[in-house]
């Protein structure tokens, strides 16, 4: 990627603070040669290559390399504070800008104290605004007793709610009931929130073998599709009787797909996501005692993958998000192997761009539709107005991605805290060369992220 270099004009109303030049430039209309003026953080110019736009910096591109919209990750576990050696706010965001993502969304827990009243979300973004290398909003939790909570919280500006339908690994976080979880969505919908859900049903898994041990088989059979398949149907039935707008998180289970179809299409409030592990790895591949590979839910069988990338093209998955949920090595216990006890989370925040990119090439999937799942799509979850495109009034939020490019996964070199990673060795297509963010590059240096309110950005 060429360097930002200064230019020799003179200061006038027509001179942008940077333009950028190429061939590859992902607007709305698809990547095509374009500048793009850049002036007090925001997009303010787009024109066609050759327009002459004069700023005081510019980036020619390489003929490899495209501008594309800064990735927005709406599903991200930060940890911090309470649990800062699993990961914090320094080395998340350093990690997303690493990855092309210039805005994530912070998960009420696995924070101490969690993100249930307006005081945690106060200390929250205290700790975090000495530290984002890139934009943070916010999620708030609803658990049992809280409800009068969720009002307050809206209007500090989180973007919606999450709860769990069983327990959520950690104490501090309990679960809602079914009926619990509808009178919430009840209350939220008086004020048009969202209630994003981890859906697994609490009695299938306790009734369901606990085994534990090293098999990988063993721990899948643990966390059966038909527990979050039940779940999904009573979101769908409380999203329908209340009016509420819902989320389904890290969908994992295409059983529900048609389900889910269907509730969309009879004009449910419904939306979905899912997460590069599910759409890059194979049960069948994962190796006994690779706890590196656990998550809740699962990762499921080669069959049920191809039918998750089919809900994505269809149209019945919205996005794709990471649900970057670290811990320490110890807690993974990678010398035991035991699925039982250790960890369930994937740490991918830096790598989704490349991971799905590598598949989709597969797919003959366009660059633009990954995008779109990975940047536009979040964006619009959150109403995050001014990012995940790159047009005209929005943030100067964009990355240098070479699509071309391939690297391999050295968990040692990646900016998240602790160095695991289910990818570790992997080989995949697509480098980042750089992020920028309102039209500023991140140095990793310099934090000089926003903390971000629901209907401000």
């Amino acid at each position: 990627m060429s360097n930002e270099n200064g230019t020799a004009a003179a200061g006038n109303e027509q001179e942008f603070d940077l333009v950028v030049r190429g061939e590859r430039i992902l607007t709305g209309e698809g990547i095509a040669a374009h500048e793009v003026g850049i002036r007090d953080g925001r997009i303010a110019a787009i024109e066609p290559l050759g327009h002459g736009l004069v700023g005081r910096k510019s980036i020619e591109l390489k003929t490899e390399e495209v501008m594309i919209p800064g990735l927005v990750d709406s599903h991200v576990h930060v940890n911090e504070p309470g649990r800062t050696e699993w990961e914090g706010f320094d080395s998340a965001t350093r990690a997303a800008a690493a990855g092309g993502v210039t805005t994530i969304i912070d998960m009420p827990l696995n924070s101490i104290p969690p993100t249930v009243d307006v005081e945690a979300l106060a200390l929250k973004r205290e700790v975090a605004g000495r530290k984002a290398y890139i934009d943070v909003g916010f999620w708030g939790g609803a658990v049992p007793g809280n409800r009068e909570e969720l009002r307050k919280l809206h209007d500090e500006g989180v973007y919606g709610f999450k709860c769990f339908l069983l327990h959520s690994g950690v104490d501090e976080f309990p679960a809602l009931e079914p009926e619990e979880m509808e009178a919430d969505m009840a209350e939220l919908a008086t004020f048009d929130s969202l209630m994003i859900v981890h859906a697994e049903d609490a009695h299938t898994i306790e009734e369901a073998p606990q085994i534990g041990g090293r098999e990988y088989s063993n721990f899948l059979a643990s966390r059966p599709r038909v527990a979050e398949n039940l779940a999904i149907q009573r979101v769908i039935d409380a999203a329908r009787r209340t009016g509420g707008r819902a989320h389904i998180l890290h969908l994992s289970s295409s059983d529900s797909l048609s389900v889910i179809a269907a509730a969309k299409a009879e004009g449910v409030r419904l939306t979905v996501e899912t997460c590069p592990h599910y759409l890059t790895l194979l049960a069948e591949e994962i190796p006994d005692g690779a706890t590196a590979f656990k998550c809740c839910p699962p990762i499921r069988e080669d069959a049920n993958r191809e039918l998750l990338w089919q809900g994505l093209i269809d149209g019945t998955i919205d996005f794709i998000v990471s649900d970057h949920s670290p811990s320490t090595v110890e807690l993974k216990y990678p010398e035991g192997g035991d699925f039982g006890t250790a960890w369930g989370g994937v740490a991918s925040l830096q790598l989704g761009l490349s991971l799905i990119w590598t598949e989709a090439k597969k797919r003959g999937i366009a660059l633009e539709q990954v995008l779109a799942w990975m940047s536009s799509g979040p964006a619009k979850l959150a109403g995050l107005e001014r990012k995940g495109q790159l047009a005209p009034g929005s943030d100067a939020d964009f990355a240098i991605f070479s699509p071309e490019e391939d690297f391999v996964v050295d968990v040692a070199k990646l900016q998240h805290r602790n160095p695991v990673s289910a990818y570790d060795g992997k080989t995949l297509d697509g480098v980042v060369a750089g992020t920028w963010l309102r039209g500023e590059k991140v140095d990793f240096t310099t934090p000089h992220g926003q903390l971000l309110r629901r209907g401000e950005s």
